[in-house]
């Protein structure tokens, strides 16, 4: 499953407090060059978060969640702003089943809309793997706009984290 989009330069400026280029290269040494020296299995800033937190909420397999968060995100500073994309190589789920049937994990998807098979079979896993890319891009540029505008460490320390 794949997400995507292009921010525009201004709202990178202005709300994520850096650049598109800055973004792109922060990616790029973070994501990219660092999970490969670490030996990643993914290369992204942390999919696994996204990924684990709707696991556990809507009930799926929690032993999934290191295939699901196989992750590559990339960046790309373009002259109307920022390309970004995450590419969630095995993100396995489902909304039959399982833990599904647990009364507060079964209300979550329901919440989502997306309790049972959908119309048809399987629409709605399907949804609700975009719904999880969609959590999980968000999550990679707010942690690359806070490493590349320097506000990572001070976020932390604020929040006590």
């Amino acid at each position: 499953m794949t997400a995507d989009v292009v921010l525009p330069r201004d709202l990178v400026n202005e709300r994520l407090d850096t650049t598109p280029e800055a973004m792109a290269e922060g990616n790029t040494r973070k994501n990219l060059v660092g999970s490969a020296k670490a030996a990643s299995l993914g290369f992204n800033a942390h999919a696994a978060n996204t990924v684990a937190a709707a696991f556990l909420a809507t009930g799926q397999d929690a032993a999934q969640v290191v295939e699901g968060a196989n992750a590559i995100t990339t960046m790309d500073a373009r002259e109307a702003g920022l390309y970004a994309s995450v590419s969630l190589a095995a993100l396995e789920l489902g909304t039959v089943g399982g833990g599904t049937g647990l009364a507060t994990q079964g209300e979550a998807l329901e919440i989502l809309g997306l309790g049972g098979g959908g119309d048809p079979p399987g629409a709605n896993a399907d949804a609700f793997a975009e719904v999880i890319a969609t959590g999980a891009l968000a999550g990679e540029l707010s942690l690359v706009a806070a490493f590349c505008s320097r506000h990572l460490a001070s976020a932390h320390e604020e929040l006590g984290r």
